[in-house]
């Protein structure tokens, strides 16, 4: 496996490394600016298409999403798609024709299993302050199921320095039950701090790097980046600055 290995002059240089890694880097993902909102593509969406980035194991969508005050996106639809969002900076607020409506601020974790189909919209309910948030899809490991709607908001001390379990395939722990075949965890993690834990065999991951920077199993990652595993083992978690990533733990 290759994986582009930044140098200090700021080129990208290939490396081949050992343990079934591959970077997407920050820079490299798709954009689009359409004035109120600002986003960047970790794989391909609406006008941006690329072939070597159609999505990892069941993730189909990681879109860093800037969105500015009183704007959002107005009601559209959805069917057999897992998709939640992830709140870094401001708050994002939701209304369904399940009759759901709520705010969901930094900290917190909006999910919908759209199932048999569900309209839904999402808007910065603040006049002057951004929301920024990670949007993110999976495909469902079963279709045509009744639509569901859930919260939940996860404190900075669950998440620091270890790995806080908020999506998984059973609802086991506490966390949101997802149709999917994924346990999802965030974490935060700064100087001194490290996390370890391993990858099943058969199972894939992807780290996707929301804010400062971090080492995983020696490869250095920066705000935006995400990281592929393609194969089982430890998973090692170092280096930490000021870092907050999401955690995907995948299989067929």
């Amino acid at each position: 496996m290759t994986i582009q290995q930044r140098s200090e002059a700021g080129t990208d240089t290939q490396i081949a490394l050992a343990g079934g890694l591959h970077l997407r880097p920050a820079e490299e993902r798709g954009k689009a600016d359409h004035g109120w909102l600002k986003t960047s593509y970790s794989f391909s969406f609406s006008q941006y298409h690329d072939p070597a980035h159609m999505g990892f194991g069941p993730l189909r969508v990681i879109n860093d999403d800037y969105i500015d005050g009183g704007k959002g996106f107005p009601t559209h639809p959805h069917d057999n798609m897992e998709i939640f969002s992830y709140i870094l900076d401001g708050a994002l607020a939701h209304k369904d024709s399940m009759g759901n409506g709520s705010t969901v601020s930094a900290g917190g974790v909006q999910y919908m299993s759209a199932g048999t189909g569900v309209r839904h919209s999402e808007y910065n309910p603040s006049e002057t302050e951004q929301v920024h948030l990670l949007q993110i899809w999976l495909l469902p490991n079963v279709k045509n199921e009744t639509p569901r709607y859930e919260t939940k908001d996860l404190t900075a001390e669950e998440k620091d320095g270890k790995l806080a379990l908020f999506l998984s395939h059973d609802g086991h722990g506490d966390s949101m039950r997802i149709k999917s075949n994924a346990n999802i965890y965030a974490a935060t993690l700064d100087a001194g701090q490290s996390i370890e834990t391993t990858l099943s065999e058969g199972h894939g991951a992807w780290i996707q790097v929301a804010r400062g920077e971090v080492a995983v199993n020696g490869q250095e990652l920066r705000r935006g980046d995400g990281l592929a595993i393609q194969k089982g083992g430890r998973v090692e978690f170092t280096k930490g600055v000021n870092a907050e990533f999401v955690y995907f733990d995948m299989w067929p």
